[in-house]
């Protein structure tokens, strides 16, 4: 069926509603026009590229499993920690710095693993090092070039070349065994993570309906923390060998879904592709959408738009400037949340609560926690809104983290043994409210603030800003803790208050609103 645009208007152009035109979300069609949108394509299609999003999950846990097993002299450092009556937080924590750059890789930093690795690969302190901060430095790479990539040759297949160094890299560490083998991994590994961490949202944002754009958004995180559970499960049973070949497995699927995706409308229409984007249209929307209504309407938005823009041009528009400012400013406040030195302190804080359970029990524990409210969070944000859950987590971690300062202040003068729970709650609940606000949000939102002429370039700054905070608190966390175990926790619960005070008074609320209707707020009209 074809339909020219003389013949049909859209609905935004029969209600003469300018500010309702959408290049990203096409949320174009209403009840009762004879039209009919089907999202379950949406949703596979998102879980499709978002297993991006656990391949990074099960790379970032990786070496937390791992690390212990080819750690040399490992036997002796494990019968001594073992016999060693007294716990000590400080050296705990500085020994996690030194062999983890991530969150999400310290989570696991204390979890052994049951089966003895029949490698002959152990590796020293400073090697420890490298294995877990190269990862860190191969995102910083992989992040910067991947918009500019998404722009040249589309989302999709920036996907399928980004897949590959994950490919490379679980083999290279499953069959290397040598020490150079895995540090080629590790960056390999970090290339594709920095880089899913930029093209994933993209693409999701670029094909989801207004109605579901939250939550679709919120499924690369989920998917992330669904890698990291895997990792936490899987490696406290299998040798890292077994380990590493299992994770390859996910991007090989993922390289699979991408030949049956479509590249997203936007792109396509972008290259002047009409006929492939009403295709893409139809097979994400289902076969019965208003896709000629949908396609007339992205392109009017990207006649408006222009070419794609240069750096420059993200910051002399003031509402791409705008929007840079507050994707940056999220991703900040996710990193400087402390959720480094509250996951640092994990065992220590189960210890304090009486808890006997082994560490890699207690960290399988806190993944589910994760996983369960990453969830509960893509099942809340499109009824409570963004800005709404913001405040909420911030509000609840800033809480948190000064009870848990207060407690180490107390336990430092020799007091807080009648309070050996509190620790154990705050922690739960600053992992509750972490994963339902400040740990998805800033990802999806990233998506939804730009338009299509500068995505690729502010996506990609955002996500490098993102790695460089990773880097900057975990070494900060280090130097802070250094003057005493709740210096960290007070100075992250300064931030969350500032985070808290920003997001009630600048953020506006981005829920069920039209690209038109975003941009217009961030240019101040």
């Amino acid at each position: 069926m074809v339909a020219t645009e003389d013949v049909k208007k859209t609905v935004s152009q029969e209600d003469g509603d300018p500010n309702s035109r959408n290049p990203i979300n096409y949320d174009l069609l209403q009840e009762g026009v004879g039209v009919k949108t089907s999202k379950t394509r949406q949703y596979l299609a998102a879980m499709i590229i978002c297993l991006g999003a656990v391949a990074a999950g099960t790379a970032l846990a990786w070496t937390s499993p791992v690390l212990p097993q080819i750690t040399a002299a490992n036997s002796t450092a494990t019968n001594s920690t073992t016999n060693n009556s007294t716990f000590t937080p400080n050296t705990q924590i500085q020994t996690q710095i030194q062999t983890q750059i991530t969150f999400n890789e310290s989570l696991f930093a204390n979890a052994t693993s049951p089966t003895p690795s029949s490698s002959e690969v152990l590796l020293t302190d400073t090697q420890k090092t490298w294995v877990g901060s190269l990862l860190a430095v191969g995102a910083l790479f992989g992040a910067l070039p991947s918009g500019y990539i998404a722009d040249t040759i589309g989302r999709r297949y920036t996907a399928m070349v980004m897949d590959v160094p994950f490919i490379l890299a679980w083999l290279s560490i499953s069959f290397g065994q040598t020490v150079g083998w895995l540090y080629v991994g590790r960056f390999l590994i970090g290339i594709s993570t920095g880089s899913f961490c930029v093209v994933a949202p993209m693409y999701i944002s670029e094909i989801a309906e207004t109605s579901i754009r939250g939550s679709l958004g919120t499924l690369f995180q989920l998917l992330l923390t669904i890698g990291i559970l895997f990792v936490y499960v899987v490696g406290a049973m299998v040798s890292w060998t077994t380990l590493s070949m299992l994770c390859l497995t996910i991007p090989i699927l993922l390289m699979v879904g991408l030949f049956f995706l479509p590249e997203t409308p936007v792109y396509l229409l972008k290259r002047g592709d009409r006929v492939a984007a009403n295709r893409s249209l139809k097979w994400l929307w289902g076969k019965y959408c208003d896709s000629s209504s949908a396609i007339q309407v992205i392109q009017n938005d990207l006649d408006q738009t222009g070419a794609d823009a240069s750096i420059m041009d993200l910051f002399s528009n003031r509402a791409s400037r705008n929007g840079l400012v507050i994707s940056v400013l999220l991703m900040v406040f996710q990193q400087f949340s402390g959720i480094n030195a509250v996951i640092f302190y994990t065992d220590s804080i189960f210890q304090s609560a009486g808890s006997s359970l082994d560490p890699s029990i207690c960290s399988i524990i806190v993944g589910v926690v994760q996983v369960i409210m990453t969830l509960t969070s893509s099942l809340l944000i499109e009824k409570s809104g963004r800005k709404i859950l913001l405040v909420f987590s911030s509000t609840v971690m800033t809480v948190c983290l000064a009870m848990l300062g207060a407690y180490y202040t107390i336990k430092g003068n020799g007091g807080a043994a009648s309070i050996g729970w509190l620790p154990l709650i705050c922690v739960v609940f600053f992992i509750v409210s972490f994963s339902v606000g400040y740990g998805p949000i800033p990802w999806m939102m990233m998506g939804e603030l730009f338009l299509p002429d500068v995505k690729g370039t502010a996506v990609s700054l955002t996500v490098m800003i993102n790695w460089v905070c990773v880097f900057l608190v975990t070494w900060c966390f280090g130097s802070l803790q250094k003057f005493g175990d709740d210096v960290p926790f007070w100075f992250f619960s300064a931030w969350m208050a500032v985070a808290t005070v920003y997001v009630a008074l600048v953020l506006q609320e981005t829920k069920g609103k039209t690209a038109s209707q975003i941009q217009s707020w961030l240019n101040g009209r």
